[in-house]
């Protein structure tokens, strides 16, 4: 799967001291069985009506029926409870235990899933949020607050009792809280989504491996272009073709591997250990 030349540079790249970033969308998580809600699957019904992941997601639509988007999230967070990391995650979070603090981990995924493979929120920047906090939906405070517990697990067609609507509750003012998740009509920023954090680790770091992601959003095109620009080393994994093996085929210094990333990602793990 890595060519011999690939493995000499990631060999010198391991050696060298230099830091790296890894960033990944929902094609790592497809492979622990979560749906990406882009397609049919993240449809909703309010209604006689279907409504699609950009039309639900949305902070307009929580304003119109904030209890509609919560029935969507409380049902997207129990398919990602149910889901379970996966050798791409593993891989992932030995390679934090490998490299230290010459890694940051960006991710677009909201399932918690590689934290719970063990890469820690220090070096983790949750660039779309998270589904395991909450915060107040009229911002009487700018804390998240851990998911209320008392909430069961939810299909999509279960009710949510009032006794669950009260867990929903900001703790501070009474006010519903809402998803800790960067909407389709919002924007990133540092404070909740660590938007100057991801542009610093890019302009210090010589290695992207971008997972799983297609390039639909605009901070994970920023930081490609950062590399790309540079002249730096990158690396693109997925099971297809995209914006982003296409930029890094054509870049100095990029290379696309075609597949799932539990399968490559534990080969690259492999090399690393080789070179020490």
């Amino acid at each position: 799967m890595i060519s011999e030349a690939l493995r000499q540079q990631l060999i010198d790249f391991y050696r060298s001291g230099k830091s790296m970033i890894i960033l990944t969308g929902a094609g790592v998580s497809a492979e622990s069985g979560i749906p990406t809600f882009r397609g049919p699957e993240g449809y909703w019904k309010i209604g006689s009506k279907n409504y699609m992941p950009q039309e639900i997601g949305t902070l307009s639509m929580f304003k119109k029926n904030p209890r509609e988007v919560w029935k969507w999230y409380l049902f997207r967070r129990t398919v990602c409870q149910n889901a379970q990391p996966n050798p791409g995650h593993k891989a992932i979070a030995e390679l934090e235990r490998m490299m230290g603090d010459r890694f940051r981990l960006i991710t677009q995924n909201v399932d918690g899933l590689h934290l719970r493979a063990g890469n820690t929120l220090e070096r983790t920047y949750l660039i779309h949020g998270s589904l395991e906090y909450v915060r107040c939906s009229v911002s009487c405070t700018s804390k998240l607050y851990p998911f209320p517990k008392g909430i069961g697990p939810k299909d999509r067609d279960s009710e949510v009792t009032e006794e669950e609507w009260q867990a929903l509750a900001c703790p501070d003012c009474g006010a519903m809280t809402r998803p800790h998740i960067l909407w389709f009509d919002e924007y990133y920023n540092e404070e909740y989504f660590k938007f100057k954090s991801s542009h610093d680790a890019a302009s210090r770091s010589e290695l992207l491996i971008t997972i799983g992601t297609s390039g639909a959003t605009t901070l994970p095109n920023q930081i490609l272009d950062t590399f790309d620009q540079a002249g730096k080393f990158i690396i693109d994994i997925n099971i297809e073709p995209n914006l982003f093996s296409h930029t890094a085929l054509e870049s100095k210094n990029g290379h696309f591997l075609q597949g799932p990333s539990g399968e490559i990602l534990p080969e690259l793990v492999n090399i690393f250990k080789s070179a020490r």
